[in-house]
């Protein structure tokens, strides 16, 4: 009986480890389709493309996988095309937050949206109402090991970045959208190993949450977005209080 517990316990795990890299592997797989989409199949003409595949790969996703999403941006596989789509959405406590899915069916991702909103205190914002609090920057990010914050700050410098956040794993330069591209490229050129490259959208005004049972909402809703197989991205303006971070943790 106990052998039969231990390979219960050992299949539940596998299964939420399967899962959670299903939604890895999601993902990466829109990133790679959205990347060749935008600027071709060819990683080697496509910095973009690039980058998509080598996340992918360092988070051991099969190459067939990768080159089936090269293929479905491309529109070497046929079928309907994948669409970019940002949502706008509220939810408990009016927290902000924009969602951004790539989906080849825009009603099921626009119904299956609507319904976990509803179901998690939150609803769909009009057009314009939520991005505005936001301002949309490019991003990218270099991993620590190993390199110094002054060669990162001086690389990011030169290539023409706006701001560089550092940390002991990683290295974040932000930079105008229009330079997104070519900050990339230098650093690149630089010798540096660029890990992502994307937009990203930054709240003005964090909006910080002091409740307990409403930032646990906020923080179930989130989770739920960046969960769906449709979903690219979320950003939101919430923030949680120290002391009630420590009593969710508790």
């Amino acid at each position: 009986m106990a052998g039969h517990n231990k390979w219960s316990k050992v299949k539940h795990i596998k299964a939420r480890v399967d899962a959670i890299k299903g939604r890895v592997f999601s993902k990466c797989a829109h990133e790679i389709a959205l990347a060749a989409r935008a600027g071709g199949g060819d990683p080697s003409m496509n910095a973009r493309l690039r980058t998509a595949i080598d996340n992918a790969k360092a988070v051991s996703m099969p190459r067939e996988n990768i080159d089936r999403a090269i293929k479905k941006g491309t529109g070497e596989l046929g079928g309907d095309a994948i669409q970019e789509v940002t949502y706008e959405a509220y939810g408990p406590a009016g927290v902000a937050f924009l969602i951004e899915m790539a989906t080849d069916n825009l009603n099921r991702s626009a119904a299956d949206l609507r319904s976990t909103l509803s179901k998690n205190n939150g609803s769909i914002a009009t057009p314009g109402s939520v991005a505005y609090q936001f301002d949309r920057k490019g991003e990218v990010r270099i991993p620590a090991d190993g390199i110094a914050e002054d060669r990162i700050m001086e690389a990011a410098i030169e290539a023409g970045a706006d701001d560089v956040q550092s940390d002991s794993e990683e290295h974040v330069i932000l930079t105008a959208p229009s330079d997104l591209g070519p900050v990339a490229a230098a650093l690149r050129a630089a010798g540096l190993p660029v890990s992502s490259e994307k937009f990203v959208s930054i709240p003005q005004n964090p909006n910080t949450l002091s409740d307990p049972a409403v930032a646990r909402q906020a923080i179930k809703l989130f989770d739920l977005l960046d969960d769906y197989q449709d979903t690219v991205n979320v950003f939101t303006n919430f923030e949680v209080a120290d002391d009630v971070l420590e009593q969710l943790d508790s």
